[in-house]
């Protein structure tokens, strides 16, 4: 399906993910014993939680803009080597602050990962099969998280939780130097180029950023990429101190339980940019926005159903399974939102719109976290968290079906480019 050096291009994005979401995860799962290290309530956890989600959101953005002006391989050999940094440096943190600055700088450095993956994917696939090749390569930050419960709990209890922080920040480290190496920023020679099937231009014609920044195509599908983050990291920070807490689980059973729901979010992130793919091939006539948005709208409102009946129930089973099937449905939409921004928004501004419409939506990662923290202590139980967390995502699907339309392109808004006239043809 793809060439030799395009495969290199999806492995080692999909290593990427896998890393990214093997460090941020990792705290979730050590909550248990650094909370008792450094005396944490739940409030000040959820805090430190969201922290990351600050560093985050800005570095969304201007991550993209990066990728754009800098190029996506640079900026992401940057992002790796400075996140990977900050996970090893929670071994230093001696508090509360100490805790905050380090998550704060932590969430800056992989900030940039979502978004220049979505530009390295333009960079080198045609539109045709980039829902499919984002599905790819983003599946692997479920299996970072899967891989996560293991690796860190395991390591904790054998040797402390710090040790576990330090090995995880090698890998990362290992991993910039070979993306270094062995990638390309894009194709290199005539015969990739022509693989690229665009439809031949004189003329391409750049829109103004802040026209995109302000259409509601591009903020309904940040409202609904929010709903989903939310979601993501009530499960990503809170769901092991669920398990723990709540349910009754030793940290060993907890590590191991929190792999379920990871190995279902990888299989629907992997297949979600194919089933979308595939709908936009077979309903062709009403255009390809009409394919994405029925994946996005069905997988989100099932997802916000499962997340909500989970919190009602009352045995463990019942609830990680609700929780599986609610992170299952919910990744199946995770290639859908950049899919959408790699079809409305001009090549040279995908970075930067799609970096923007990150940090709109990981705001729900530095709100998310606190609330739940705040909720949990207020009320002694976690309902209230995922119910809301399952009503906002009701609304979002909602809000997609109203508000998501084709971007038309009015002259007013364009900046003329001139390029070289090409034919692409083949994959």
């Amino acid at each position: 399906m793809f060439s030799q050096r395009k495969g290199i291009v999806i492995l080692f994005l999909f290593l990427a993910g896998i890393i990214n979401y093997l460090d941020r995860s990792a705290l979730s799962i050590a909550a248990p014993f650094i909370q008792d290290d450094l005396s944490l309530t739940p409030t000040e956890m959820g805090i430190i939680f969201s922290s990351f989600s600050v560093g985050y959101a800005i570095f969304n953005f201007l991550g993209g803009m990066a990728s754009d002006k800098y190029g996506a391989k640079l900026t992401l050999f940057v992002a790796m080597i400075v996140w990977s940094i900050f996970s090893g440096a929670l071994v230093i943190a001696v508090g509360f602050a100490s805790m905050i600055a380090i998550r704060v700088l932590f969430g800056m450095g992989e900030g940039p990962l979502s978004a220049t993956i979505s530009k390295m994917v333009n960079n080198w696939f045609p539109s045709s099969n980039r829902a499919t090749v984002i599905g790819l390569t983003n599946s692997g930050t479920p299996l970072g998280g899967a891989i996560s419960g293991p690796i860190v709990g395991f390591i904790a209890i054998a040797y402390g939780w710090k040790v576990s922080f330090i090995a995880i920040m090698l890998i990362g480290i290992i991993w910039a130097v070979c993306w270094w190496k062995f990638v390309k920023e894009k194709p290199s020679d005539t015969s990739e180029e022509l693989k690229m099937q665009e439809i031949p231009v004189a003329t391409e014609s750049k829109l103004k950023l802040t026209f995109y920044l302000k259409h509601r195509t591009v903020l309904f599908t940040a409202f609904a990429f929010f709903a989903y983050n939310y979601i993501l990291f009530f499960f990503l920070t809170w769901f092991p101190s669920y398990l723990v807490d709540a349910r009754g689980l030793s940290v060993k059973e907890m590590s191991i339980t929190t792999v379920i729901p990871w190995i279902l979010g990888f299989i629907g992130l992997a297949l979600g940019g194919f089933v979308s793919d595939f709908f936009s091939k077979k309903f062709a006539q009403k255009g390809v926005l009409f394919s994405r948005k029925l994946v996005l709208v069905t997988c989100l409102f099932l997802s916000a159903v499962c997340i909500g009946v989970a919190g009602l129930v009352t045995t463990t089973v019942s609830a990680v399974t609700l929780v599986a099937l609610s992170v299952f449905f919910l990744y199946l939409t995770g290639a859908i939102y950049w899919a959408i921004v790699n079809d409305v928004v001009d090549k040279n501004n995908v970075g930067s719109v799609g970096g923007f419409m990150h940090f709109l939506a990981n705001t729900a990662g530095i709100i998310g976290p606190t609330l739940t923290g705040f909720l949990v202590e207020r009320s002694g139980t976690y309902t209230a968290a995922f119910l809301l967390a399952g009503g906002l995502a009701v609304f979002a699907s909602l809000a997609v079906i109203r508000f998501v339309r084709p971007i038309v392109k009015p002259a007013s808004q364009l900046v003329p480019k001139d390029v070289n006239l090409t034919s692409k043809t083949g994959v």
